[in-house]
């Protein structure tokens, strides 16, 4: 009996092996294929035909599609940041990498020179990927024209929550130090510069040096050296994103970028006097990928300004004035040659300035200007509220030259609101050897603030086409395509 009971218990044990090899067997063999529900970032719906489930990876053998992109809704809101340390509290670092510029011997008092503090948290944080130099609120920083500068690792952050600035005017200047630039940026890389304090120029005294423009003794401008110091500079660095600062009072231009890639700037407040001279709010050239939005810019010179060698350029949400306007150039001066393209200007209020949006060219140029957009902008009290000038000069007279930058596809669509009447509203002055090509308007209404026009708008040498009859009327401009063409590869960029 006894071996009878042992061949029956080994018997039972095999069946069970048995069993579950084949239950095991069936788990790695046997899929049952899902249809895709579509992704939770979806904003419109998905085709219903079965598709394998992100999460299912099919065997080498099945042969079934991968699954079609999701389409894309259009974003209008500014991209994403490259690299944000803290995204849930802007005044603190969950890494806990902030470089405090007062543990690094700062006073903050607005008198002492900070200038070794910062630089010492500057190198402290560069080494480490995401660190925070930290200027704190309720302190008043004082350095003097320095240049921090990379590579540095990712993510780094400047973070201004009090005021910094520079030394009061040229006479405190520093005589070893630039007296083209203050703050400077270089070779950096994913570096972000926000905060909520306020950059301050203290610009007054260099405004007023007698070779400013009308600055001199009976309203004259002095000869002489008058270098002013840009407040911001970044130069040959990509993936920067700036937010959030209050800027003001610039010596000369409030932030350069120069030979920059992809450039994030939003939420900025920029503001000087109205009389300051040479204050460019934002400058940008040989610079591409930016994104201007959601800005507040008034000063005494362009609210924005593309030089030579921009490309790709998206301005939104901005709204400017006083200033001289949204200028694209100046561009070839002493004969040089000028390229920019894919320009877009949308959804911008202009008011009380010199200008509403500009293509400036000097005379001899060459190069091009092309892809040009603006789009829904409000001009309140603008002189030339939309004006190309081929004939840009600094001096009393400029003589005629037979080359120039040329400027092809420019559209302006929905540009409403008032001018000042003392110039027309709308001004294309092409160059006599180069003409102007493609121009489009559409639902273009100015109506004078005040007054009368006294001028109809004015053309020279300039062509294209009219959507919509325009307020006030343009007859000036040329249909078609100009009889003669200049050859393309002196134009070319």
């Amino acid at each position: 009996m006894d071996h009878i009971r042992g061949f029956l218990v080994i018997l039972i044990a095999l069946s069970l092996i048995i069993q579950n090899s084949s239950n095991v067997e069936g788990r790695y063999h046997y899929h049952k294929k899902q249809k895709n529900k579509g992704s939770p970032v979806a904003t419109s719906p998905v085709p219903s035909s079965p598709v394998p489930s992100p999460v299912y990876s099919p065997d080498p053998d099945d042969n079934a599609p991968p699954p079609p992109p999701l389409p894309s809704s259009p974003d209008i809101s500014p991209p994403k940041i490259p690299s944000d340390p803290y995204p849930n509290d802007p005044g603190t670092s969950t890494s806990g990498c902030v470089f405090d510029v007062m543990s690094y011997g700062a006073v903050g008092d607005g008198s002492a020179d900070d200038t070794a503090a910062f630089l010492e948290a500057w190198k402290a944080a560069c080494a480490v990927e995401s660190g925070v130099v930290l200027a704190p609120s309720n302190y008043c920083f004082k350095i003097t024209s320095t240049i921090f500068s990379g590579p540095c690792k990712p993510g780094l952050v400047f973070q201004v929550d009090g005021v910094l600035m520079p030394p009061d005017g040229p006479e405190e200047w520093p005589k070893a130090d630039s007296r083209k630039q203050w703050l400077v940026f270089y070779r950096l890389d994913q570096m972000t510069f926000n905060g909520s304090g306020t950059i301050e120029g203290n610009g007054q005294k260099w405004w007023d040096l007698p070779c400013k423009p009308h600055r001199g003794p009976n309203g004259s401008t002095l000869k002489g050296p008058c270098d002013s110091p840009a407040m911001i500079r970044f130069f040959m660095s990509s993936n920067l994103v700036v937010s959030g600062l209050k800027i003001q009072n610039s010596p000369m231009f409030h932030m350069k970028f120069d030979g920059c890639e992809g450039v994030l700037i939003n939420k900025l407040s920029i503001s000087s006097p109205k009389l300051s001279p040479n204050t460019d709010g934002i400058h940008i050239e040989n610079t591409k990928s930016v994104g201007i939005y959601n800005s507040m810019i008034s000063n005494g010179d362009d609210c924005i300004s593309i030089g030579p060698g921009c490309y790709d350029v998206d301005i939104q949400g901005v709204t400017c004035g006083p200033s001289h306007g949204i200028s694209i150039g100046s561009l070839g001066v002493h004969n040089s040659q000028a390229c920019v393209s894919n320009i877009t200007v949308r959804n911008a209020v202009i008011r009380e300035s010199d200008n509403g949006v500009r293509i400036k060219t000097w005379q001899g140029g060459m190069g091009s200007v092309t892809g040009i957009l603006f789009e829904n902008i409000q001009m309140e009290n603008v002189r030339n509220c939309i004006i190309v000038d081929q004939y840009y000069c600094l001096q009393k007279a400029c003589l005629n030259e037979t080359s120039a930058v040329y400027v092809n596809d420019v559209s302006y669509r929905t540009i409403k609101g008032t001018y000042d009447v003392r110039t027309p509203p709308i001004h294309f002055a092409c160059s006599d050897a180069v003409a102007c090509t493609n121009i489009t308007l559409a639902d273009v209404e100015l109506l004078p603030h005040e007054g009368e026009l006294v001028d109809d708008p004015f053309c020279w040498n300039a062509y294209g086409t009219q959507e919509t009859l325009t307020i006030p009327p343009i007859n000036c401009l040329q249909e078609g395509e100009p009889q003669t063409v200049a050859e393309s590869s002196k134009y070319g960029c």
